[in-house]
């Protein structure tokens, strides 16, 4: 399933993006280091898992750390796999 109307929001209070999904709300941790945004962990409801919201959460946050000229660190270990599954993105690793 695809996501592409809901927005990805950058909390930058909680260091994590954010989608909410059907009421549920996803999220990945990061910390930002000058140009470097260390991606660390991806949580997805219960009542969202296997539904495409953690390949969507992580796609939408690629592009938005690519729009903002960042270089990410993947500490998470599902971003890692989603990148061995993407390796186009590999462009924007630090």
């Amino acid at each position: 399933m695809n996501y592409p109307e809901i927005p990805l929001t950058n909390n930058e209070a909680e260091h994590n993006f954010e989608m909410v999904v059907d009421g549920h709300r996803s999220f990945i941790d990061y910390m930002l280091k000058g140009d470097k945004i260390y991606l660390i962990h991806t949580e997805v409801p219960q009542e969202l898992e296997g539904k495409g919201v953690a390949p969507e959460i992580v796609e939408k946050a690629l592009r938005y750390i690519e729009e903002h000229h960042l270089k990410m660190v993947p500490i998470c270990a599902y971003v890692q796999h989603y990148l061995k599954r993407h390796p186009e993105w590999n462009r924007i690793v630090a």
